[in-house]
């Protein structure tokens, strides 16, 4: 039997897990409404990084791990692999921001449906993971997807899979560096933060810069919070409840970012529909697979409690 307080941290995770994904969902208004007042992609994304410092060293207090920041630091071997996934995630911040700026919210939503699916993958040829029946439905139907968006589109989707494939490597890079979400985030931020604070300077410099603008610099400082806050609430959720959990509740931010896209205006074709169809298709075998894994292990473990019991 679960205790009450196990079965109330457990709905607590579910609700930090949910939410982190619902702020990744509206992230997209945020940068739309920094990009109206004239600031581009690289100037968001260089104030995104450097204002993300101070807010990670805060978390890193917040859960006593200075002394694991130190030894990460003090390890070549760990620092390069960081510097491996700043990179990853810095091109995928740039492409969404540009993206969402843009007005091809669309798109970038279409990656972060695919990205699950890149990772199911990535787990079979980076980690030798088994892929399931129900698995390869599910890339196989994301990958007719794809190939009819780029009909849609008369190109790849290149959006779409620069987004999904950096996310998706980021993950598989993160996997290898023992180090908690906080202190790799802060060590990450740290990595990239001098070429950032280097361009913003040079920016400013050559008349070029928006930080001046009070209301501008407000929601450049504001993009600190607003990154690494959703990211501490997915990495304290991720250890609480069940991955297959996290799996139905990652649907939830390309959701939010494709229903305000069609808001919007994008255009959303028959063919573009069609397409958007497949991949939900996709998703759909992905969270069945999910869900039937899910199932499985809860009655193993129902099954070694009753064992023990007896």
């Amino acid at each position: 039997m679960t205790s009450p307080s196990a079965s109330g941290e457990a709905r607590l995770a579910l609700t930090a897990g949910a939410a982190c994904y619902v702020i990744w969902g509206f992230v997209p208004l945020v940068f739309q409404a920094i990009g109206a007042m004239g600031v581009g992609p690289w100037e968001i994304l260089a104030h995104r990084i450097l204002w993300s410092i101070p807010t990670a060293l805060v978390f890193v207090a917040l859960a006593k791990q200075g002394d694991q920041a130190m030894a990460v630091v003090r390890n070549p071997k760990t620092l390069a692999w960081l510097f491996l996934s700043s990179l990853l995630i810095a091109t995928n911040w740039v492409v969404f921001i540009w993206s969402v700026t843009s007005g091809r919210l669309l798109e970038a939503s279409l990656g972060y449906y695919i990205n699950p699916l890149v990772v199911m993958a990535a787990g079979a040829l980076v980690f030798r993971e088994r892929i399931d029946r129900i698995g390869m439905a599910a890339i196989g139907l994301a990958l007719v997807g794809v190939a009819i968006q780029a009909v849609a589109l008369g190109h790849p989707p290149w959006i779409s899979l620069i987004l999904a494939f950096s996310f998706g490597g980021y993950g598989v890079v993160r996997k290898q560096v023992a180090a908690e979400a906080q202190t790799g985030f802060l060590v990450e931020t740290l990595l990239v933060g001098g070429v950032a604070a280097a361009y913003i300077v040079w920016l400013t410099g050559h008349g070029g810069g928006h930080f001046g603008d009070p209301i501008a610099a407000a929601w450049l400082i504001a993009c600190g919070p607003i990154t690494a806050i959703p990211l501490v609430l997915f990495s304290w959720a991720a250890r609480r409840i069940p991955l297959s959990m996290m799996g139905f509740l990652q649907f939830i931010s390309p959701t939010i970012s494709f229903f305000i896209g069609l808001s919007q205006g994008e255009p959303f074709t028959p063919v573009r529909a069609l397409s958007f169809a497949f991949i939900w298709g996709g998703a759909a075998v992905f969270l069945f697979g999910a869900w039937r894994r899910s199932r499985a292990v809860m009655r193993a473990t129902r099954e070694v409690a009753e064992a023990a019991a007896e």
